[in-house]
């Protein structure tokens, strides 16, 4: 009789079961990491919806839309929208309104903020030193923009060189008398730009592409004055002069545009008008506070200059009457940068930089590293 064990058939006992994975208990869910959240000023996206879904797919975005000052201050103080890591604001018309971005504002950040992401290329409104100091990077969108600020640059240039303002003014009063004068007496004092010398004060991408549409267009030999010397763009654009010293660029330009950051006095006043080639012309696409007005009014008055194109202005919204009465200024509403495609650019441009740099650590635009602070 054989003495193995009896199996469950032997004994006549049920066969045991074995767990199968389908039959055993699910393991508890992880509980979910919720998304860092991104704080967007001002109006909603207009254009482009698919890289704003992508956002939304890696951040949770917060929305303040419209906010003066005083709320926008409490909103942060009661820590309205958590520990945002970064801030987007798409337009320059749009999310601004709490005012400059000064230290009153920046300390209030929380600690998690790392990045400001915001349209347009002046960044005057903003402390950039005291957002690097508490850690955060600001990027501007100035490429975006580029084309928009240049093509007016030209336009504003082609406005002094042929008095177009004075030609523009006479035919809109419809004065006869007025039309006439001009018709008759605007060739004796305007010249063609070619072969002339530009001097741009900022090679930036901005100054940097005008030179390239005044090279090409009109033939104009090109000067710059930056605060470094820029090799490569020298080497791209030809033959192109540098000037170390802004005196010696003033001192060889037949037409001056500003195409530099305003960082806090102006760069043209008396002493620098005084040093400019006599009927040389002035163009201003930058920002308003660069140019002392009331000096360039005298240097007007003067003929030191012949002629000024200036979109910007020291006290937007208000232009200086004195210059704008002149029939040799063409003033225009600091629109050199507005148009469709630089919001475009400004929309994307700024959800790029976003992803980006929380997502590797690279800023696109970056204006603010020198003085960046380092956080763990």
């Amino acid at each position: 009789m054989s003495s193995a064990t009896p199996t469950p058939r032997d004994t006549g006992l049920p066969a045991p079961t074995t767990a199968t994975p389908s039959s055993l208990p699910a393991p508890p869910s992880p509980t979910p990491t919720p998304k860092p959240t991104i704080l967007h000023l001002g109006d909603d996206i207009r254009w482009n919806h698919a890289l704003y879904e992508e956002l939304g797919a890696k951040f949770h975005i917060e929305r303040t839309y419209s906010m003066g000052r005083e709320d926008f201050k409490a909103a942060l103080r009661d820590r309205r929208w958590g520990d945002f890591v970064g801030m987007y604001r798409p337009f320059w018309n749009t999310g601004g309104e709490m005012g400059n971005w000064d230290e009153e504002l920046i300390t209030l950040l929380p600690s998690s903020c790392r990045i400001y992401a915001s349209a347009g290329a002046g960044f005057d409104w903003v402390d950039t030193r005291t957002l690097a100091t508490h850690g955060i990077v600001y990027c501007n969108a100035a490429s975006a923009c580029t084309e928009s600020v240049a093509d007016t640059a030209i336009f504003l240039l082609l406005s002094t060189y042929r008095a177009f303002p004075w030609s523009f003014l006479a035919a809109r009063s419809c004065d006869p008398t007025a039309f006439h004068a001009a018709n008759q007496h605007i060739a004796a004092v305007t010249h063609n730009p070619n072969h002339t010398t530009l001097g741009i004060i900022g090679l930036g991408k901005i100054g940097f592409r005008l030179a390239q549409k005044a090279m090409a267009a009109f033939e104009m030999e090109i000067a710059y004055h930056d605060v470094v010397r820029l090799e490569a763009r020298e080497k791209e654009l030809g033959h192109v002069r540098w000037c170390g010293e802004l005196e010696a660029l003033l001192a060889v330009s037949d037409c001056v545009v500003l195409a530099t950051p305003f960082e806090g006095r102006a760069v043209l006043g008396r002493q620098e008008f005084a040093l400019f080639k006599r009927g040389a012309r002035l163009i201003n696409i930058a920002r308003g506070k660069l140019v002392d007005e009331e000096a360039l009014g005298e240097a007007l008055d003067s003929g030191i200059i012949s002629a000024a194109g200036l979109d910007v202005h020291s006290d937007e919204p208000n232009v200086n009457p004195k210059l704008a009465r002149r029939d040799n200024v063409m003033v225009l509403s600091h629109t050199a940068g507005a148009s469709v495609e630089s919001h475009v650019g400004f929309e994307r441009l700024g959800m790029e930089n976003l992803i980006s740099f929380l997502g590797g650590g690279k800023a696109l635009t970056p204006v603010n590293l020198e003085w960046l602070v380092r956080r763990e």
